[in-house]
């Protein structure tokens, strides 16, 4: 058994994401390469791979099991290469725009004709959403803001939680305007392992989850909106007003814009199981990894990790995250690598996208 296992328990045809849930701020900071380096991605909707251009690689290997998921990063390329910044983010959704239909189609035409085909079918809903909306994730979300949310907080209150305020009133500001019975009882529904893995992830992402993910996201979401300033998080304002506002992504930041517009021609798109990329021989010097392994029992897990450090250089640093699974180096392979825990802390502290229960780096020796 393999990564690809994976593939025989759950749905690639569609995009799951159509954007990253996961801070590409933590993840550039943490893999933190010199300049030339090889850099491998778990593609999703392909913006931390974006990002990942800031740290001025050779290249980077873009990989994922979901055709969909890589045309997600194509049609991102397309957009970058024709559009100006504030074309791109009215596309993606980050603001509200009038002109989805007409910035679409002068990119579309850029793309392979398969993925023209898979985009011509999505068209309205890239117009009313953005190509950052279109996904099952985001879809699951946007049930959220209309039927749950507006029994829990008025119109007002989720206004306020975007006012920049010190941390004091913050915390004063959950503890007795957001945190009611009503909003209690909204998470204890929605955010179920049973309903996220329904209508907002796959049920087999959570065939090795332990605990309640309503009480997990309870604790996280207090980290986000007190520990942290919501006024900055593009991943908070998207859940509760279903765009971005002030704040964005790393990737989609006016400064980077031309950077990693300049330095797309580094991307290496593959679809496919990560092991695909070990199987070529080839070495890399940092690993973007997503949360791919959740998703895997503990037989698959030490086999996959295996294989990623006979791919990895000496220094190398494995970055990834955790939701409902731990998973951290297997024991038999503990003495190949070195936890950065400092890296860690300051990462979890900083950490935006705030579903994720654990983030490790681990270097290999």
């Amino acid at each position: 058994m393999t990564q690809a296992d994976i593939a025989g328990r759950a749905r690639f045809d569609a995009i799951r994401y159509a954007q990253l849930w996961e801070d590409a701020d933590v993840l550039v900071a943490a893999l933190d390469t010199a300049p030339g380096a090889t850099l491998v991605s778990i593609a999703s909707a392909g913006d931390n791979a974006l990002a990942m251009l800031l740290l001025d690689p050779k290249r980077v290997v873009a990989i994922d099991l979901s055709p969909a998921q890589i045309a997600c990063l194509s049609i991102r390329m397309a957009g970058y290469r024709t559009l100006d910044h504030g074309g791109f983010i009215d596309l993606m959704g980050s603001r509200q725009s009038a002109r989805r239909g007409e910035l679409f189609d002068a990119i579309v035409r850029q793309v392979s004709a398969e993925d023209q085909a898979f985009w011509a079918s999505r068209r309205d809903d890239v117009i009313r959403y953005g190509l950052g909306g279109v996904g099952k994730f985001e879809n699951y979300f946007r049930l959220f803001r209309r039927y749950i949310l507006p029994l829990a907080q008025s119109r007002s209150t989720i206004e306020e939680v975007f006012v920049a305020k010190p941390r004091a009133e913050r915390a004063a500001f959950f503890d007795r305007r957001w945190n009611n019975w009503r909003w209690r009882l909204a998470l204890k529904v929605f955010f179920s392992n049973l309903v996220m893995g329904r209508l907002g992830r796959d049920p087999a992402f959570f065939d090795h989850v332990e605990g309640s993910l309503s009480d997990h996201v309870a604790r996280q979401l207090r980290h986000a909106g007190v520990d942290l300033d919501p006024a900055e998080n593009p991943y908070l304002h998207w859940i509760l007003k279903g765009n971005h506002g002030a704040a964005l992504p790393l990737a989609w930041r006016a400064e980077h814009f031309a950077t990693i517009r300049d330095r797309l021609d580094r991307l290496d798109l593959r679809c496919g199981a990560l092991e695909a990329f070990v199987a070529t021989g080839e070495k890399a010097d940092g690993f973007n990894l997503s949360d791919i392994f959740e998703y895997m029992d503990d037989g698959v897990f030490a086999s996959v990790y295996s294989s990623i450090l006979d791919a990895a250089r000496p220094g190398a640093r494995l970055v990834y995250w955790n939701m409902m699974v731990p998973r951290r180096v297997p024991t038999a392979l503990a003495a190949r690598v070195e936890q950065l825990e400092a890296v860690e802390v300051e990462g979890k502290a900083a950490d935006k996208a705030f579903f994720y229960s654990d983030f490790v780096v681990e270097q290999v020796r």
